[in-house]
C-alpha cells in the first residue's frame, strides 16, 4: 500500500498510477485530518466488486464455503472442460 499527499501525487502522477495498475499497488492520497482518497486498478476493483457480489447472498456464501471444505479434505474431483 503507497500513501501520499495530493500535492505530492500531482507533481508524480503519472508514476503513482504505473504503481497502481502494473504492481497492484492500492494508493492512499491524504487529504487533511482523517480524509483521504484511495486508488486501485480495475483489475483490483473488478475482483473485489466480484467477490462482494458473491457474498452478498447467504446461499451463495454457504456453497463457496461447502466447495473450499470438499477441496481442503479432498473430497472433490477434476473434471476436463470442453472447448
Amino acid at each position: 500500500m503507497l500513501t501520499t499527499t495530493l500535492s505530492d501525487f500531482r507533481k508524480d502522477i503519472k508514476k503513482y498510477l504505473d504503481n497502481v495498475t502494473n504492481n497492484f499497488e492500492t494508493l492512499i492520497i491524504n487529504r487533511g485530518k482523517d480524509t483521504g482518497v484511495v486508488i486501485m486498478s480495475l483489475d483490483e476493483y473488478n475482483s473485489l466488486s466480484a467477490t462482494q457480489h458473491e457474498l452478498s447472498s447467504k446461499l451463495n456464501e454457504q456453497r463457496l464455503d461447502s466447495a473450499i471444505a470438499k477441496i481442503k479434505s479432498g473430497d472433490s474431483f477434476e473434471k476436463e472442460l470442453l472447448d
